[in-house]
């Protein structure tokens, strides 16, 4: 389980299979203090890859930038360069995505349509986990 930004939108792509797959790149942030009690922080970026209907919803809501909920496995590939060298990436393969921006109301409202409203905070309806489609 991670949290952290996104770092470039994702990259759709559809297999030979027909399965849909999109791969995006997520940094997440370390802060310390050391025993010199200097304040130290560490950037990490972790490879993630989506199949099939959460890749469809991904390519869709996620954007570079958004700060995502990430739940899924590790799981490490290989293949050889061009020239013969073996190469490794460790990605996460998601099973969960949860967003964690609000989206902003501009984009709830359609050119067309006057603006609602604003209601006050306390009126907002409750949201239940299990109503949000992705």
């Amino acid at each position: 389980m991670i949290i952290g930004n996104v770092t470039r939108d994702p990259d759709s792509r559809t297999t030979s299979g027909g399965q849909t797959v999109a791969l995006f790149s997520v940094a997440t942030n370390r802060a310390w203090t050391d025993p010199s009690g200097a304040k130290k922080e560490q950037v990490e970026f972790h490879s993630v890859v989506a199949w099939r209907k959460l890749a469809e919803i991904v390519s869709q809501y996620v954007k570079k930038g958004a700060k995502i909920f990430v739940e899924g496995r590790l799981q490490t590939r290989s293949w050889d360069d061009p020239s013969g060298q073996k190469k490794y990436r460790t990605e996460i393969v998601a099973e969960n995505i949860i967003m964690l921006d609000r989206k902003p109301a501009a984009d709830k409202v359609s050119e067309e349509a006057p603006a609602p409203q604003e209601a006050p905070a306390a009126a907002e309806p409750e949201i239940n986990v299990e109503d949000i489609p992705f």
